[in-house]
């Protein structure tokens, strides 16, 4: 596999049909006004259809059950011809239990948008072993589009400059407006307009490195990642070879030792030698000062253990905290690290 070799999805037009799937955790059963409210906000702001498949509205334990029943749900989507994307419910923890149930023939034959992030970079990978470009992003419940009182101005523009236009992305502008990891708890309907407080947002941070790169974008969410290493979707070393690897960790917030033992094993096999640069999702859920250990680890492994300058740019907004940007696997992109500006330099959907 060969990130020169990822078809592009075709982009979204208001009126388009969006599958609804759960790979992970059924959320929607469990918290369905979150749920009304992320496919409300969704529809209306970007004229969207949102489609059920088969199995999205069971019930967690079903759902928990069944994976080949979770993976029909992808197989049906991608074969279904009036279907334009895939966007998950929500994450989990399980999604690599799916991996023997896709139909990859058909994900290739009929390349749709996917987003997803956190689990969803199961899928994710799964997309990119079939051939398919897939966007690393919101889900319904969790991630922009069912943010209470409304989806941020910040996520709106990237999901709109990503999705629904064949231009090139460009320059991602930091968040200035705030960013939150605050959680209000779903069982409460009144929560739901309840806006979350935003906390200042602190500026991109170059951790090292210096002038432009450029690289194919790789990554997604830490811990899912080291689920996936050694499976049939797991890249071979030369698909890293100029590659821009983007990390963030989960609402789980791992420990510092587990984030430097997952970056060992990057570079144990081969793979941080041959990555031209590295962008660090905020973290969400830490303790004070604990973004600027898992910065201090990447800084370890990196720079003091294998002895590579690459440019390194942390505080960067996707993945757990919002609002985020999205971002296209296998799109080239650049580091500029003498100001901290990043760029997407083609675009995601043709």
């Amino acid at each position: 596999m060969s990130f020169t070799d990822l078809i592009k999805p075709h982009k979204l037009t208001a009126g388009d049909k969006v599958a609804i799937i759960s790979p992970s955790w059924a959320g929607a059963s469990v918290f369905p006004d979150r749920y009304a409210a992320g496919i409300k906000q969704m529809e209306e702001e970007f004229g969207l259809i949102a489609v059920e498949a088969p199995n999205a509205m069971i019930s967690a334990a079903e759902n928990a059950d069944n994976p080949q029943k979770r993976a029909e749900d992808i197989n049906w989507a991608v074969k279904n011809k009036e279907i334009k994307a895939i966007i998950p419910v929500i994450g989990g923890d399980d999604a690599v239990r799916l991996l023997p149930y896709l139909d990859y023939d058909a994900i290739r034959a009929n390349p749709k948008i996917l987003l997803g992030y956190s689990d969803g970079t199961v899928l994710h990978l799964a997309f990119m072993h079939a051939g398919v470009e897939s966007i690393y992003g919101p889900t319904v419940m969790a991630g922009g589009f069912a943010e209470n009182g409304g989806m941020m101005e910040y996520f709106k523009n990237s999901v709109r400059r990503t999705l629904f236009t064949t231009d090139v992305i460009g320059k991602i502008e930091p968040n200035t407006s705030g960013w939150t990891d605050e959680e209000l708890p779903w069982r409460d309907p009144k929560n739901q307009s309840v806006k979350r407080k935003l906390k200042k947002t602190i500026d991109r941070k170059v951790l090292q490195g210096t002038g432009k790169v450029r690289g194919h974008l790789f990554g997604g969410c830490i811990e899912v990642l080291e689920m996936l290493k050694g499976t049939p979707v797991w890249p071979n070393k030369e698909f890293f070879e100029n590659s821009i690897l983007f990390f963030e960790t989960s609402e789980e917030a791992p420990s510092i030792d587990y984030v430097v033992r997952a970056l060992r094993n990057y570079a144990a096999t081969g793979i941080l030698e041959r990555a031209n640069g590295i962008i660090i999702g905020r973290g969400a859920n830490l303790p004070e000062n604990e973004m600027d250990r898992y910065e201090q680890a990447f800084f370890h492994v990196v720079q003091k253990e294998c002895h590579l300058n690459i440019p390194m740019i942390s505080q960067m907004d996707f993945g757990h905290t919002d609002p985020m940007f999205l971002l296209p696997y296998g799109a080239q992109a650049e580091i500029d690290a003498s100001d901290g500006s990043f760029s997407i330099l083609e675009n995601a959907v043709i």
